[in-house]
């Protein structure tokens, strides 16, 4: 069975990520153990607060990743892993996106640096995508590569489900959506009892982020809500930087009531307050000012 399931860094813990920590009888696993934040968000560069709470969660992943034993990388995006902590890989296995194949030229050269900066490392190294292993009483299953929002412009990402005495967890990694019908049809395959969904990227709806794909995104979900036996959807990542995100969604939260299936946030599932401090990045410097930030600003803020 699936034991725990500890969400590390959200972007509704106030960063951006999406590590996740799953625990089954014979197996403890971290889908992407990375955490970055907004370079720039209204114009203004990262609150002290929002450094505070990565070096946070980052401390929270470490640990995690330290006895875990298998680490997952979905793409190579800085919010998603983070080269330059290769020792968290040592003595595990890992399955990381196809460094090559359905990749874009920025991850491909983010592949190629991660790769060889692990060398040696792991003590399994697998090419995930569309593959199924099986570990113990344990099954991790990963999608084929699916694009990285709606269209190949940011690369492709690996959905993963991980089930155990039959119970399914699924991830999807940064499908933002899903609005795609490769994204959705992993996730109604699949099954799961709780699925993680990066949601919607609606803080840039008109934008990068089209009303058509919030349309189809819904459908999607409420799909999803209709075909499987969900228990517990969380919205997270993506769409918790938009401060408007519970009115995006009003058909999914209709259809959910229906069937009394929860729908809340990666700091709901685990009993936290939701903050999200990117999108108050406007508060924040008027409510405290610039603060002095005692820690290091470790690592890049880019995806």
């Amino acid at each position: 069975m699936i034991r725990k399931i500890v969400p590390l860094a959200f972007d509704s813990f106030g960063v951006r990520s999406m590590a996740t920590y799953v625990e089954t009888d014979d197996l403890r696993i971290v889908i992407d153990p990375g955490v970055s934040l907004a370079p720039l968000r209204y114009g203004l560069e990262p609150h002290p607060l929002e450094w505070k709470r990565m070096d946070e969660t980052w401390e929270a992943i470490k640990e995690r990743a330290e006895e875990a034993d298998v680490l997952i990388v979905t793409h190579y995006h800085y919010d998603h892993h983070d080269p330059d902590h290769p020792e968290l890989y040592k003595g595990k296995s890992v399955f990381v996106k196809h460094p090559t194949e359905n990749i874009n030229k920025s991850q491909r050269g983010r592949a190629v640096y991660f790769l060889e900066a692990i060398r040696g490392m792991p003590k399994k190294l697998e090419f995930s995508d569309g593959k199924s292993f099986q570990l113990g009483k344990t099954t991790i299953t990963f999608s084929k590569a699916v694009c990285h929002g709606t269209n190949p412009r940011l690369g492709y990402v690996t959905e993963v489900s991980v089930k155990s005495g039959g119970e399914c967890f699924l991830h999807t990694s940064d499908v933002e959506g899903p609005s795609l019908d490769d994204q959705v049809k992993f996730i109604l395959n699949e099954k799961p009892d709780v699925l993680f969904v990066d949601g919607p990227m609606t803080y840039m709806l008109g934008f990068r982020y089209s009303y058509k794909s919030l349309e189809i995104s819904n459908k999607n979900l409420v799909r999803v809500l209709k075909e499987t036996n969900l228990q517990t959807l969380v919205l997270d990542h993506h769409f918790l930087r938009d401060l408007k995100y519970k009115q995006r969604i009003k058909p999914v939260y209709e259809a959910a009531e229906k069937r009394g299936v929860k729908v809340i946030t990666a700091a709901e599932f685990c009993g936290r307050k939701v903050e999200i401090l990117e999108a108050l990045r406007k508060e924040l410097y008027a409510k405290y000012g610039e603060m002095k930030y005692e820690g290091e600003k470790r690592g890049t803020v880019k995806e």
